[in-house]
């Protein structure tokens, strides 16, 4: 496994010809880092902030934030969402819009993942300069130039803008709740399953991959790993490197110029669990944990894909028997109406295009030693992944985050309609073997 990166930001990739840049201007990592904002809004010419926060982050960092700039003379307006489970859908961009002020020229939020993508979002439409304040070690969508929202109840990414500064006060983040920090570990091991289903959609559809970037990715993946004995002693320093791994994975998709390196298929569990708890109130767990979740049961489904043999006939079959009008009333009694910007994604995709479906079997067929060589090469036992999550003391099965195992089948299959990207469910369905793999992991 390469974990061995030449390039330099900024500079020509000497491993694909590209240029890999990140809108974020710093990363601000240390022990009372909120007290040095001052000097962050004179170095960006700011001369009155705009503070994001809810009502369960103002208390434990918010306030502070304003306390620290009136005390220096600047002057603030707020705006605190009232909602104690904030959701990022329509009206929630809606009140920030209408909240904010305008004579403002910095926007600092303090949060995490959905408080981050709204300020994000309210920043890329009003030009500030913005500065995300980390409430905790908890996902890796800090530096990303996308905002994950809820639109007409379906969750889908948004162009936005990555933050200027991305700043981590250990102190708060080794004061966050412990299960953050675990849900932060958990967002990073669902690299194994990004990479490997990069490098296999460039052997079979041959999307752009960089191997610069994916040994990046891995190296913060890996530094992470290594800090986690830390983390349920809320280590400072094994924080602060979980932190560092999730923000340096954001800004790998920025460099990737797409969401490959940081998630895929596995993320598309936790979007689905998330789905599934806005329309029905199922259980839903923090983000990271779902992705750590979704990448425990890839890894098992990679297990059982690698003891496929590939049969071309039985491949052809299974496209042809499909039914998509069958198919697309499942996905309706699974999600409700989130299900329907799904079905409508496939009118511009074509994904179930037989002539499509046959070109790929045809590559796959051809280079399947060379994909079960990227398994091997990137992916961990599940075995080995249920250990780690074990021994710092996170869920290990879709039981442990609240949910019924009965799930799992359905959420695989449904994981290849979430977007237009090439996944292990999509390779499971060409092979005509997604419906006996999705019912293993239902055992």
């Amino acid at each position: 496994m390469n974990t061995k990166y030449t390039f330099k930001p900024d500079e020509i990739c000497p491993v694909c010809g590209k240029t890999h840049s990140t809108a974020v201007k710093e990363t601000y990592i240390k022990d009372g880092a909120i007290n040095d904002l001052p000097l962050l809004v004179k170095k960006y010419n700011a001369t009155r902030a705009f503070i994001i926060a809810d009502v369960n982050t103002y208390p434990i960092g918010g306030e502070r934030i304003v306390n620290v700039l009136e005390a220096a003379g600047i002057p603030t307006s707020r705006y605190v969402f009232p909602d104690k489970r904030l959701e990022p859908n329509e009206k929630a961009v809606g009140s920030l819009l209408m909240h904010y002020d305008h004579k403002c020229d910095i926007i600092i939020a303090f949060g995490s993942g959905v408080i981050n993508d709204l300020g994000k979002y309210l920043s890329s439409l009003t030009d500030r300069t913005y500065i995300i304040v980390a409430s905790a070690a908890y996902m890796d969508g800090y530096a990303s130039g996308n905002s994950s929202v809820i639109r007409d109840g379906v969750k889908v990414t948004l162009n936005s803008k990555s933050p200027d500064v991305i700043m981590g006060d250990t102190d708060v983040l080794k004061s966050a709740p412990a299960h953050m920090a675990k849900a932060g570990l958990g967002d990073m091991l669902a690299k194994y399953i990004s990479i490997t289903e990069w490098r296999l959609a460039n052997l079979i559809n041959g999307e752009y991959f960089c191997e610069d970037v994916a040994a990046y990715t891995r190296s913060v993946r890996e530094a992470c790993v290594a800090a986690a004995p830390g983390i349920p002693a809320r280590n400072g320093d094994a924080i602060a490197t979980v932190f560092k791994g999730l923000v340096d994975a954001g800004m790998a998709m920025d460099f990737a110029g797409s969401s490959r390196p940081g998630g895929g298929g596995e993320h598309y569990f936790s979007h689905l669990f998330d789905m599934r708890g806005l329309e029905f109130g199922t259980p839903v767990a923090p983000h990271g944990m779902q992705a750590a979740i979704g990448t425990l049961y890839s890894i098992k489904a990679f297990e059982a894909l690698k003891k496929v043999t590939p049969n071309r006939e039985k491949a052809l079959a299974y496209a042809r028997s499909f039914d998509f009008e069958d198919w697309s009333n499942k996905l309706r009694e699974f999600l409700g109406k989130g299900a329907e910007a799904m079905i409508a994604l496939e009118a511009k995709e074509r994904k179930y295009d037989l002539d499509k479906h046959r070109a790929r079997l045809d590559v796959i067929l051809e280079k399947w030693d060379d994909i079960l060589a990227v398994i091997d090469e990137e992916l961990p036992s599940s075995t080995e992944v249920e250990a780690l999550l074990a021994s710092i003391g996170a869920p290990k099965s879709i039981e442990d985050i609240g949910m019924d195992k009965s799930i799992l089948p359905m959420t695989l299959m449904a994981t290849k309609d979430i977007r237009d990207k090439y996944i292990l469910s999509r390779l499971l369905f060409d092979l005509g073997v997604l419906d006996e793999v999705a019912a293993e992991l239902g055992k």
